[in-house]
C-alpha cells in the first residue's frame, strides 16, 4: 500500500495459508469469518470499550416485565369495564403489564339469552386455573350474589385444588374489584368473604385502603368501591360505571403494580 494509506503491514500478520488452511480447496468459502488476531480489526474478541458500553447500557437486554393477571367474570359488562380501566393503570407503571382473562361461563347459553346477557368478548381469553402460577400478582373481579362472589368465579376458585395442594400461589399478592346492584348490596362483603380463597392459597391480600385520596370521600355522586377495592353500582343493569368508579379502578391497577414491583425488588 502507498504512503497515503496510513497503514503499515504488521510483522505479526498471519500468513494467508495459516489463516485459512482450506484456501486451496476449490469449495472454500470466500466469506469465511476472520480469524481473531491482535492486528485484525474484525477480531471477535470484545474490546474493553465494548464491555464498558454493555455494562453502562443495561437496557440493551431489558428484564422481562412483571405480569399482573386481571381475572374476572362479567355478565353484563360492568366488571369488564372496570377490568379494562384497571389494565390501563397497571400498564402505566414501568416494568409491569396487565393481562386480561375471563373465567369460564357456567350457565348454558339459553339461560344467558333469557337473562339478556350480551355475548362475551372473544378477544379476551378464558383462563385455566394452572395458568395462575405464571402471574406475579392477580386482581380478581366479579359481581356479587347475595353478598359474596358469583358462582362462576367460585367455580373457578374451586378448580384451583392442584395449585392449593402444591401451594403454587403462596406469597403472590392479590386484590378484588366488584359489581353490585344496589348501594347496600355488598360492595364490602363481596370482597371480604372472598378473602378466604386467598388465605387457603397463602396469597397476600392487597386492599387499596384510602390511597385514592379525596376521591374516597366524595359524597356528591353515587360511587361504588371501598377500601377493599374498586367497585361499580350496576342498578338494574342499565347503569354503566361512572368516571369516578373507573378512575378508582385505574388507581387500583397502579397501586397493585407498585406493590408487585416493590416485592419483586425486595
Amino acid at each position: 500500500m502507498g504512503k497515503g494509506g496510513g497503514c503499515v503491514p504488521s510483522k505479526k500478520k498471519v500468513p494467508s495459508s495459516a489463516a485459512n488452511p482450506d484456501a486451496s480447496h476449490p469449495n472454500a468459502s470466500q466469506n469465511a469469518p476472520p480469524i481473531p488476531t491482535d492486528d485484525n480489526p474484525n477480531s471477535m474478541t470484545p474490546s474493553r470499550n465494548d464491555v464498558v458500553s454493555a455494562e453502562s447500557h443495561p437496557n440493551l437486554h431489558p428484564a422481562p416485565k412483571l405480569r399482573i393477571f386481571i381475572v374476572f367474570y362479567s355478565m353484563y359488562g360492568h366488571v369488564e369495564d372496570l377490568a379494562r380501566r384497571m389494565k390501563k393503570g397497571v400498564d402505566g407503571v414501568d416494568g409491569v403489564e396487565g393481562l386480561l382473562y375471563r373465567v369460564p361461563e357456567t350457565l348454558p347459553s339459553e339461560v344467558l339469552e333469557a337473562m339478556k346477557a350480551p355475548p362475551k368478548d372473544t378477544e379476551i381469553p378464558e383462563i385455566l386455573a394452572a395458568e395462575l402460577a405464571a402471574a406475579d400478582g392477580v386482581l380478581f373481579g366479579f359481581p356479587t350474589r347475595y353478598g359474596s362472589m358469583a358462582a362462576q368465579m367460585k367455580a373457578f376458585f374451586d378448580s384451583t385444588g392442584q395449585l392449593w395442594q402444591e401451594q403454587s400461589l403462596a406469597g403472590k399478592p392479590a386484590g378484588f374489584f366488584v359489581s353490585t346492584g344496589t348501594q347496600g348490596g355488598g360492595q364490602e362483603t363481596t370482597a371480604w368473604t372472598a378473602i378466604t380463597q386467598l388465605a387457603h392459597h397463602g396469597m397476600l391480600f392487597v386492599p387499596i385502603g384510602y390511597t385514592f385520596g379525596a376521591g374516597m370521600f366524595k359524597m356528591d355522586s353515587v360511587r361504588g368501591g371501598s377500601p377493599y377495592g374498586a367497585g361499580v353500582f350496576a342498578g338494574d343493569g342499565t347503569r354503566g360505571p361512572s368516571e369516578t368508579e373507573l378512575a378508582l379502578a385505574e388507581h387500583q391497577g397502579k397501586y397493585m403494580a407498585a406493590v408487585v414491583k416493590k416485592l419483586a425488588q425486595a
